[in-house]
């Protein structure tokens, strides 16, 4: 079908996990709903392919699911019911190794792990405890809306009072040694921000939250599964999605009361041009974009050799070493630069989901912080840095397939000079995406959304933003409050 051969009351540009949520939650509502996505497959950053050689599934992007199984949104669906998906749980969710040989694993029971991180473990009990016992009350309102009145305050402010703080600072006050430190550091540095910088600690309480309370699970055959179940689930309540018609103007739209962009700032301000005025435009001119990444996927002649046998009950692998190794890579970063010793981020999917590889052989999927922008090719740092924990590593590469800032932005445009978090996380902007507004999914223009990443929660997959976005659009332009 053609743009103009329809004239739903919604539409929903950008299929990534956001736009997708925004356009059920439409359709929930009894609106009929038409999704474009510009590529030629849905998804946005929940897209798998055979990257490297045939019979090896690679994630383009996502692949732990930790914010999905997290999510109140992902909550509300039955994956299995349209699109057949299975969560894969690995034995652990994350492994960090140090060099000296321990290995801090994060288990899905608090104690367990505590026992594993000797004179810290009382100190971690005492931070994560809490926290993952109050986890159904803290991550709603960790993904929702900045600006608003929490349900469970305490349960709010016993998560905010470390969140605020430093991860640096927070993991050299709280803990004593290097695994317990390491490893709070690790998860701080999803964040993609200094880690010396305030609210750094919010990142690394909320990943290990969800590890602790909901898992991180892969989805079996890889994440572009999730992203056929949304589309089914669309579709069952009558949506339509129109795939390869890329949106430059509104004029190319019919006529609908709301339309909403799963798009960047910056993509929203090239197609709605005036219509969005000159104070607004001007500030979301101003957004600020983060680090971005540098992938590589492996096709692998059997399992990553880790010289801990401990590190192939995790899922996740966080490679980067101690805390002030960690701290001072993603300082480099910060500063645009490029560091000799990146903190690596890695997924062995295979040990775990044998559909992604053939008999007897593996895949693996890493990733690092790089200066916006980057055209500096890390393979060989990355590659190090798997060598330093897994001797004879690269002896098991039989193919690999490398993705830079510029490659992660072709794939999807929301991925600005390589940021996968839809803009950086800093103190200042994590309270004001895309600008300050007491709505910020809501533009001054009468019936336009932002529902992307660079709106809160922020990046990741858990659909959250797109559902905040479609609250807003249901009660602003059609009088609907869910």
């Amino acid at each position: 079908m053609t743009a103009r051969q329809h004239s739903p009351d919604a539409i929903v540009v950008g299929s990534g996990p956001n736009g997708l949520a925004a356009a059920i939650t439409l359709a929930r509502a009894g609106r009929s709903v038409v999704v474009y996505e510009g590529r030629p497959t849905i998804g946005g950053g929940m897209r798998s392919a055979e990257l490297t050689l045939p019979g090896f599934v690679h994630d383009v992007c996502a692949t732990i699911a930790g914010t999905t199984v997290a999510s109140p949104f992902f909550g509300s669906l039955d994956l299995t019911e349209h699109a057949g998906v299975t969560l894969v749980h690995p034995d652990a969710p994350l492994a960090h190794p140090l060099d000296d040989g321990r290995v801090a694993l994060l288990e899905r029971s608090v104690a367990v792990t505590a026992a594993g991180l000797g004179a810290d473990g009382r100190a971690y009990r005492a931070l994560f405890g809490p926290l993952v016992r109050e986890a159904d009350r803290i991550i709603p309102f960790v993904l929702g809306p900045i600006l608003r009145l929490p349900a469970h305050p305490v349960a709010a402010a016993r998560f905010g009072m470390p969140a605020i703080r430093s991860s640096e600072g927070l993991a050299r006050s709280r803990f004593r040694d290097e695994p317990a430190r390491a490893l709070l550091a690790g998860l701080s540095a999803h964040s993609m921000v200094a880690l010396g910088r305030p609210t750094t600690a919010a990142f690394g309480l909320v990943l290990g939250i969800t590890a602790h309370a909901y898992g991180w699970p892969l989805v079996r055959g890889g994440t572009g599964r999730l992203a056929d179940a949304l589309a089914a689930e669309l579709r069952s309540l009558g949506g339509t999605i129109v795939t390869e018609h890329e949106v430059t103007s509104l004029d190319e739209l019919p006529r609908a009361r709301a339309v909403l962009f799963d798009t960047t700032p910056r993509a929203l301000v090239s197609i709605a041009g005036d219509r969005l005025g000159g104070g607004y435009r001007r500030r979301l001119a101003g957004y600020r974009y983060g680090p971005g990444a540098f992938k590589v996927d492996w096709a692998l002649d059997g399992p990553i050799p880790w010289r801990s046998p401990a590190i192939a009950r995790a899922g996740t692998v966080h490679l980067g070493g101690t805390l002030d190794e960690i701290v001072a890579a993603e300082d480099e970063v910060a500063r645009g630069r490029h560091p000799e010793r990146p903190f690596v981020l890695l997924v062995q999917a295979s040990l775990f989901d044998s559909t992604r590889a053939p008999a007897g052989a593996h895949t693996g999927w890493a990733y690092c912080h790089v200066p916006n922008g980057s055209i500096v090719d890390m393979t060989d740092r990355i590659e190090a840095q798997v060598e330093r924990f897994a001797p004879g590593f690269r002896r098991r590469i039989l193919a690999r397939a490398t993705a830079g800032p510029a490659e992660l932005e072709a794939a999807n445009p929301n991925d600005v000079g390589g940021d996968i978090n839809g803009g950086i996380a800093d103190l200042r902007q994590l309270f004001t995406r895309p600008v300050a507004r007491r709505d910020p999914y809501a533009t001054p223009a009468r019936g336009l959304y932002l529902c992307s990443a660079s709106t809160p929660p922020g990046g990741g997959v858990h659909g959250m933003s797109g559902y905040h976005a479609a609250r807003s659009a249901l009660r602003r332009e059609f009088g609907i409050r869910i």
